[in-house]
């Protein structure tokens, strides 16, 4: 029975691990159909663009996907590492000190700046213009962590993606950036 219960939650962190990867893989084709930096006057030209701006609503939304899940993923290892936990805080000081988040900082300003948008229905181009590029430049931070993250389970806890159907273009996305 307990065996059960310990194969549950293995296999429950490889779906997460797979999410992850999955969550990586469509915010880089969501940013992919953009071009990088936007400005704040070709914005406003495009203003009835829907593929743009679908393309925009799509990175908002993929940006904030991937660090749920990955937060989701973090906090669940935890519980297989027997590691306290109390407070997510915990969660992000463990896995900065294991090398898997650079800073708990880039951490809360990634969160910061996806959470702005949440709250926010600027119609001020400037604004949505500078939003969009701190998320695109931030892409890279939750990237890394992916990578690390799912490097340390395999490594450190044993269980890896529950399946491999988006494991080599993850590998391609995140080997892409660095620290």
């Amino acid at each position: 029975m307990n065996s059960d219960l310990l194969e549950h939650e293995k296999q429950h962190l490889a779906s997460l691990l797979e999410a992850v990867q999955r969550c990586v893989y469509f915010l880089d084709a969501a940013g992919s159909s953009v071009t990088w930096p936007l400005a704040a006057q070709a914005l406003e030209q495009r203003k009835k663009d829907k593929g743009l701006f679908g393309a925009l609503a799509a990175i908002n939304e993929r940006f904030a996907k991937l660090q749920d899940t990955l937060g989701a993923a973090m906090r669940h290892a935890m519980g297989l590492l027997s590691e306290p936990s109390e407070t997510f805080l915990q969660v992000l000081a463990f896995f900065e000190k294991v090398g898997v988040i650079a800073s708990i900082a880039d951490w809360q300003t990634c969160r910061t700046a996806r959470n702005l948008a949440a709250h926010s229905y600027e119609t001020d181009y400037e604004s949505i213009a500078e939003h969009f590029n701190t998320l695109h430049e931030m892409q890279p931070v939750l990237y890394v962590s992916a990578r690390e993250f799912v490097s340390y389970c395999r490594t450190t806890v044993g269980i890896t993606p529950a399946s491999g159907d988006f494991a080599d273009d993850f590998i391609t996305i995140v080997d892409g950036v660095s620290r």
